[in-house]
């Protein structure tokens, strides 16, 4: 298991869709989402400390053992690939008009994520803890869920202890 190092800062980091488009609306594509993120971390070698998947964007709260720009271009790669992929070999066409783009110098067809994100250096444990408040009750705030907990997509039950329970603590 990772663990964070104290004596760097932690990242807070927004990942927004393409456009804004809400491509996390369906439970595959943010259980998808959710495995890539891991995959990501894994491979990178970096902690995840909090995190929620919402249906446009993303929110982060990384250990910096790595530089944020590493950090980034393995949750966007990562999760671009599986989603992009996973579209391609179900044939959502439709689904996959959304964040298409022309070609650029790469051959790049499809783009699921804005370029330019949102990376913070978190200083003091307690900016640490009011990310992670604001983490978790952003499902909440957005109407989805009644409490933190019960929104599947997100660390807010690993957090309060209830990762053998199914969306109930």
């Amino acid at each position: 298991m990772l663990r964070p190092r104290l004596d760097l800062p932690c990242l807070y980091i927004t990942e927004v869709t393409n456009r804004r488009l809400a491509v996390f609306q369906r439970d595959y594509t943010k259980d998808l989402v959710c495995l890539a993120l891991s995959e990501a971390r894994l491979s990178g070698g970096f902690a995840l400390l909090a995190y929620v998947l919402m249906p446009d964007h993303l929110h982060l709260l990384t250990d910096a053992v790595i530089p944020p720009s590493e950090i980034l271009r393995r949750t966007k790669g990562v999760t671009a690939r599986r989603v992009i992929d996973f579209l391609k070999d179900h044939n959502f066409t439709r689904s996959l008009e959304k964040p298409r783009h022309r070609e650029g110098p790469r051959d790049y067809r499809y783009s699921l994520w804005e370029h330019h994100s949102n990376a913070k250096p978190v200083l003091g444990e307690s900016v640490l803890l009011q990310k992670v408040r604001y983490i978790h009750q952003n499902p909440v705030r957005a109407g989805l869920v009644a409490r933190p907990e019960d929104y599947r997509w997100s660390s807010a039950r690993c957090w309060k202890g209830c990762l053998r329970r199914r969306n109930r603590c």
